[in-house]
C-alpha cells in the first residue's frame, strides 16, 4: 500500500494496529482493548483527513498509482463482454486512447477511453495517457459507429492532456480535438462522460462533450494542470497547492459552477482503497444517466447538449 503525504498519520496507526494484533497473536497478553482504541482512533483520523481534503490533495488522490484506470472501470462494469477495437483506419492505432464495445446488464455501450500504465513499460507503451491525433479520430470513428447502429456512448476521462510533441502537432492534434468537440455536440445518441482521474485540458475535451458529465469525487478538471499554472504565474512549480485552489478544478467547484451534472462518491480514502464500490458507484451513475437520456429523441437530444454548453459561461 503507498501513502501520500498527507496519508502518513494513517500509516503510522495502521502499522501500530498490525504490531498490536501481532503481539495479541505471538503472545498470551490480551490486546483486545488496545486494538479497538487504536482502530477508533484511526477511524476518527480517516474521516478528519478525508473530509477536509484541499484541492491539491485530490489532484494527488486522483494521480494515486494504485487508482483504477479506464479498462479496470471497463472490465469490472462490461466483464468478458468487452470486444476492444482498434485504429483509426488512416495512421495508427494509438494505444493511449482505448475504445470498444460492451454491456452493462443488457444495455450495449460504445466506451471510449484514456488508458495509462501500471509501470515504466506499460507507460511507455500506453504513452502515459496522452493521446496523439489518431486517438482522437480513432474516438471519433467508434462514436460514429455507435451512431449508426443507435447504441449510446460512454467516455471514461483520465489523461494529462493530449501529447504536446512535435509529430502530433505536424499530424494535426488540434484539428483533431476541435474536430470531436463539433462532432460530439452535434451526436445523434446519448453520450455520457464520467471523469475517473485527470481530466486535463483539451485532452480530456476532447472526448468529454456529453448529455451528462459526470466526476468521480476525488477527480479534477482544468484547462491546465496546477503545476503548469504555477510554471507560467511563478515562473516555478512550487506555488502549484496556491494555483490549484485558484483553478476551482475539484469536482466540489465544478458542481457548484454548473459545469458537471453530478458527482460520483467514492470510498473513504479514494476509489483505490475500495475498488468494487468504486465501480458499483460507477456503473449506477451510468444505469441512472442512461435512464434518463433514453427516451428523447435523437433531435431533443442534440437540442439539450447543445443549449447545455450554450448556458455555460459569462459573455455578452
Amino acid at each position: 500500500m503507498e501513502y501520500l503525504e498527507f496519508e502518513l498519520p494513517i500509516k503510522e496507526l495502521e502499522e501500530q494496529l498490525s504490531k498490536c494484533q501481532i503481539i495479541g497473536k505471538e503472545s498470551n497478553v490480551d490486546v483486545t482493548q488496545t486494538c479497538e482504541q487504536i482502530e477508533k482512533k484511526l477511524i476518527a483520523t480517516k474521516k478528519d483527513i478525508y473530509k477536509n481534503l484541499t484541492a491539491w490533495q485530490r489532484v494527488q488522490l486522483s494521480r494515486h498509482p494504485n487508482r483504477p484506470y479506464t479498462l479496470d472501470h471497463i472490465r469490472a462494469l462490461c466483464g468478458d463482454s468487452f470486444l476492444e477495437l482498434h485504429g483509426d483506419r488512416n495512421v495508427k492505432d494509438d494505444k493511449a486512447m482505448i475504445g470498444g464495445l460492451g454491456k452493462i446488464g443488457d444495455q450495449s455501450y460504445m466506451f471510449i477511453g484514456q488508458q495509462k500504465g501500471y509501470n515504466t513499460k506499460t507507460r511507455q507503451y500506453r504513452n502515459f495517457g496522452m493521446s496523439n491525433p489518431e486517438g482522437y479520430r480513432k474516438a471519433l470513428r467508434l462514436m460514429k459507429s455507435a451512431e449508426k447502429f443507435k447504441l449510446p456512448v460512454v467516455t471514461l476521462i483520465d489523461t494529462p492532456g493530449a501529447y504536446p510533441g512535435l509529430e502530433a502537432e505536424e499530424r494535426g492534434q488540434g484539428e483533431a480535438i476541435a474536430r470531436n468537440i463539433m462532432e460530439m455536440t452535434r451526436l445523434k445518441v446519448p453520450i455520457i462522460c464520467v471523469i475517473i482521474g485527470e481530466g486535463a485540458s483539451g485532452g480530456a475535451l476532447g472526448i468529454g462533450v456529453g448529455d451528462r458529465v459526470l466526476m468521480m469525487e476525488n477527480t479534477w478538471y482544468s484547462v491546465i494542470s496546477p503545476e503548469s499554472c504555477s510554471s507560467i504565474l511563478w515562473r516555478s512549480w512550487e506555488y502549484k497547492e496556491q494555483a490549484a485552489e485558484a483553478l476551482k478544478l475539484t469536482s466540489i467547484d465544478m458542481k457548484k459552477m454548473k459545469l458537471v451534472d453530478d458527482i460520483i462518491k467514492e470510498p473513504l480514502g479514494g476509489a483505490h482503497t475500495n475498488r468494487e464500490e468504486a465501480f458499483l458507484s460507477v456503473k449506477k451513475a451510468i444505469e441512472k444517466s442512461y435512464a434518463e437520456l433514453k427516451n428523447l429523441s435523437p433531435k431533443d437530444l442534440v437540442k439539450k447538449r447543445m443549449d447545455k454548453y450554450a448556458d455555460m459561461g459569462v459573455y455578452k
